[in-house]
């Protein structure tokens, strides 16, 4: 449950944008951009662990490293480009749903981590 908290979080801010001044067109770009990068980072786990199963692990971390840079690309072009075509009140919530859902995200990661660590 805590590798999806970041989902979660999505679904629940989007009533919050539709009560407050935030903008709807800044929600959707990030959402969009979230599941986006969230679709890279699925793939790019596969291919790790198909890659770790053949012990090439060399090309484990490049593909890790290339996903996640790509990732932080994705979120940063959409937030740089509704903030700049848009309105600044869009690229603000953007900007501010991305920083929630990129703490949750982690934040769910290292729990996930130490739950495991725990249990093993």
């Amino acid at each position: 449950m805590l590798r999806y908290a970041d989902l979660a979080v999505l679904a629940l801010a989007l009533p919050v944008v539709l009560v407050t001044p935030a903008s709807l067109l800044g929600y959707a770009v990030a959402a969009g951009a979230w599941l986006i990068q969230r679709s890279f980072q699925i793939a790019a786990e596969r291919a790790v662990a198909r890659a770790l199963a053949r012990g090439v692990r060399r090309n484990a971390l490049g593909m890790l490293a290339g996903a996640t840079l790509a990732r932080l690309w994705i979120v940063t072009l959409a937030i740089l480009l509704v903030g700049t075509l848009g309105s600044s009140r869009a690229g603000l919530t953007a900007a501010v749903l991305s920083l929630v859902l990129v703490t949750v995200a982690l934040g769910g990661r290292a729990l996930t981590h130490v739950l495991r660590a725990e249990e093993g």
